[in-house]
């Protein structure tokens, strides 16, 4: 970031980076204890995100609100508008991964008392692991203005996609090999979409970090790999 000669701009302006990286770090959190909740089935825990939603709704209006001043009194130009403009978008997209977080905490409420075949959870997990790295690592892009990282982010939203709809196309196979999954993995399913979403908000911060290093934006189609709504499901077979 350039020095400038009103240092109470460039103050300013790290501290709107700050608050960025407080609510990124939420985030980060209620993500990483709402899936850990949906392990565990534990009502309290998904009860404690939800509750923390409020506190990052809170801060995003704070940033918008600290951005927009900044702007109407420095009139700042180029990199400097950039990374002002980037702020708001971030923390936008951090804020719907709080929304998400929270409609999966929603989730391990409504699964209280019903089947709960604990194979079924695996590959929920093994999709929350991969997005929740790529939340981890955009936000270690947005911190050191890495344009490279950013792009790696990127890219890989295509594997995640992937991931979502093998984990679909096994999860309507449970339901239809036994009604008694039908609820669970229903909910499951809301779950994983909920977290194929947060790795899309992620790459939205990519592209926002890549803009805002370099001037650029991204005008290449977004590698995707979401294939859930034209997936086919091999029924299983039944004696005549």
């Amino acid at each position: 970031m350039p020095n400038h000669i009103v240092t109470a701009f460039d103050d300013e302006l790290k501290e709107l980076g700050r608050n960025v990286a407080e609510v990124g770090g939420l985030a980060e959190q209620m993500v990483d204890r709402s899936i850990s909740a949906l392990m565990r089935v534990d009502i309290d825990s998904a009860e404690d995100v939800i509750r923390d939603d409020r506190r990052i709704d809170d801060l995003q209006r704070e940033i918008e609100e600290k951005a927009i001043l900044l702007i109407a009194r420095r009139q700042p130009m180029a990199r400097d508008l950039r990374e002002i403009v980037a702020a708001i978008r971030i923390a936008g997209d951090l804020e719907r991964v709080g929304d998400l977080a929270k409609n999966i905490a929603k989730r391990v409420i409504a699964l209280q008392g019903q089947f709960q075949p604990p194979k079924l959870l695996h590959g929920v997990e093994h999709l929350a692991e991969l997005g929740l790295e790529q939340l981890k690592n955009v936000l270690d892009a947005y911190a050191r203005r890495d344009v490279q990282q950013a792009l790696g982010v990127w890219n890989r939203d295509e594997e995640l996609d992937a991931l979502y709809t093998s984990l679909f196309r096994e999860l309507l196979t449970y339901m239809m090999e036994d009604p008694r999954n039908i609820g669970f993995c229903t909910h499951l399913l809301f779950c994983a979409k909920n977290i194929e979403r947060i790795g899309d908000h992620a790459t939205n911060i990519a592209e926002t970090v890549h803009y805002q290093i370099t001037g650029i934006t991204l005008t290449e189609e977004r590698p995707k790999n979401d294939r859930s709504s034209t997936a086919s499901i091999d029924l299983p077979q039944t004696d005549d």
